[in-house]
């Protein structure tokens, strides 16, 4: 729906503007939409080039990132908060879409996205148990 309402609207504004202040008015509405265009593009090219310098699919803490996620926020929205790209989980292409951010401690959240939007996230944290047994060093490197 939001594919065809954003360009209609555009439309019925250009016209609009026709209407009321001839040419000068397409060129003024013209002029705001194209700088609202850039500064989108803008915001996009900055949330990419951020996460393209972190490890794909990692996140600081994903108990964190479990407690500021809502629903339908898009994806775009949740690699900001990540600054990273969420590891694929499912086939490219196909709907729903379900990436997973780790962090340090191998807790992950899991996000799946119905045409972009969160729908809904789950947040898996290791047991004591196998974080115990991750912690466990070596009995010839202890006591010295």
């Amino acid at each position: 729906m939001r594919n065809v309402v954003i360009p209609l609207g555009l439309a019925v504004l250009l016209y609009l503007a026709y209407d009321a202040l001839g040419w000068m008015g397409v060129a003024a509405v013209g002029g705001g939409i194209v700088m609202w265009l850039l500064l989108h593009f803008t915001r996009l090219m900055t949330v990419m080039r951020r996460a393209s310098e972190r490890p794909m699919g990692y996140v600081g803490s994903a108990v964190m990132l479990n407690a500021k996620l809502k629903p339908k926020v898009n994806l775009m929205h949740v690699v900001a908060m990540t600054r990273s790209l969420g590891q694929r989980l499912s086939e490219e292409g196909q709907d729903p879409e379900i990436y997973r951010w780790t962090d340090g401690t191998d807790s992950h959240v899991t996000c799946e996205f119905v045409h972009g939007r969160l729908v809904q996230w789950t947040l898996v944290r290791p047991s004591p148990a196998e974080a115990a047994a991750a912690d466990k060093q070596p009995d010839g490197a202890q006591g010295l």
